[in-house]
């Protein structure tokens, strides 16, 4: 068992397994066996009580999946921990090789209360710089104005997107379910925006889906003609932008509708391509993937297959799973996603149907997202990693991430069976790899 709770998704470079904890610790593990490689603990987690309110429990440290520049050997991360006895938000970049501190930039925006913040997107790379988002806590208590945040990977002062920029506007999250900013073909980054705190003045950028510069300039919006009732109900987009192939983009959230967009134009307020509602009987909330021009969302009551044509623009629901879960992947032909029920599921692309399941242990909060890489299926579960060995024969996986190397490397994988204690997955024999457990490591 590691020293936190696990809220961000696995990472796997150079055969170490990466991740992070809700106690400030960045653990490197052995692919091959478990064994802890290195640990570092950057600080002292923020305690869940001193917070203006949080779900998160009983401490706030490593929310966000971290990154990784497998070019740099480096892994980034963005811890809450205390600074002089107050809550500060810190990147830290370290070796992946030795865990040693490479990087440490405080990238709390100006005249913003740290408390009221939480790290909760992914973090992603594009040209040398690291991006991520801010949001509120649980409720969006406290004041907050939602960020994108660019920060040079070599170090230096970050830069910020703000929504709600005026002096009597907040909240607008950047939060998207833990998925990361997304990466188009030409650089720039794609992220959706929570509920603003206004509804009668004109457009914050809140409720949206925002193509920014890579300078973080607003390239072109996309708002629903309802972004105020949006707001006034808590029903924004909460999920990462879907870049398509062809350029398209699908945008979706608490509200339930999928928006089919033009990437090249996306018109502003009301200028969908089409849409379809409601598609799911609860939130749509976290990273996606997609092949080709089917993409599988993260419905919380079943994982959300739609596919979406150019000519004419459509979007036509395929198929819905009938297992709650969170954001998938898709590896080795087929869908996986972790079920708030503890357990692992390898779903048919084409019907949703469970071709293999494994228990893995409850995870720690409704998005819990499975990793890929050195012939490893990896699964978090609150406090714990399980790893199952694959057949590496064929190495296809699709994610919208915005990048190969922020998320480890590519590559899936073919699995012909799992095997965890007595469950015995639908398909032939497997390899239980290992399961992390705590380990003193000095």
């Amino acid at each position: 068992m590691l020293d936190g709770q696990l809220y961000g998704e696995p990472l796997v470079s150079d055969d170490r397994v990466y991740v992070a904890t809700e106690n400030d610790t960045v653990y490197a593990l052995s692919a091959a066996t478990g064994a802890i490689a290195w640990s570092a603990h950057l600080g002292s987690p923020v305690q869940a009580a001193a917070l203006p309110c949080s779900n998160i429990n009983p401490t706030v440290g490593i929310t966000g999946t971290p990154v990784i520049d497998t070019a740099r050997h480096e892994i980034f991360v963005v811890a809450d921990e205390l600074k002089n006895g107050k809550p500060a938000h810190m990147l830290t970049g370290l070796n992946t090789a030795t865990g040693q501190v490479e990087l440490a930039e405080d990238v709390d925006p100006p005249d913003q209360i740290p408390a009221n913040l939480l790290q909760r997107t992914g973090l992603t790379l594009d040209d040398g710089n690291v991006y991520f988002g801010f949001g509120g806590n649980a409720e969006d208590c406290g004041k907050y104005k939602g960020r994108v945040v660019s920060v040079p990977e070599a170090g230096g002062p970050p830069r910020f997107f703000t929504v709600d920029p005026a002096p009597d506007e907040n909240n607008g999250a950047v939060w998207m379910g833990g998925g990361a900013p997304a990466v188009s073909p030409n650089g720039d980054i794609w992220v959706t925006t929570g509920n603003g705190s206004l509804n009668k003045h004109p457009y914050d950028d809140s409720d949206g889906v925002l193509e920014l510069s890579p300078s973080l300039r607003l390239l072109q919006f996309f708002a629903p003609a309802d972004w105020r009732q949006d707001n006034a109900n808590d029903l924004d987009f909460s999920t990462e932008p879907i870049l398509l192939p062809d350029g398209q983009v699908i945008g979706a959230g608490k509200s339930q509708v999928l928006y089919l967009l033009n990437g090249n134009h996306l018109g502003g307020i009301g200028k969908q391509q089409a849409e379809i509602s409601p598609v799911c009987s609860t939130n749509i909330d976290g990273g996606s993937a997609h092949v080709g021009m089917t993409a599988f969302l993260p419905c919380e009551s079943g994982v959300l297959a739609v596919k979406a044509t150019r000519s004419p623009p459509a979007l036509h629901v395929l198929w819905s799973a009938n297992v709650s879960s969170g954001p998938p992947i898709v590896a080795g032909g087929l869908v996986w996603t972790i079920g708030q029920n503890g357990k692992l599921y390898g779903l048919d692309p084409a019907t949703g149907k469970i071709r293999q399941q494994a228990t893995v242990g409850t995870p720690a909060n409704h998005f819990p997202t499975p990793g890929i890489g050195a012939s490893l299926l990896l699964a978090p579960s609150a406090r714990n990693v399980i790893a199952f060995r694959t057949s590496a024969t064929a190495l296809t996986t699709s994610t919208t991430r915005g990048s190969d190397s922020a998320h480890g490397p590519p590559g899936g994988f073919t699995v012909a069976g799992i095997i965890l204690g007595c469950l015995v997955a639908v398909g032939a024999s497997g390899w239980l790899a290992w399961l992390v457990r705590r380990r003193r490591h000095t």
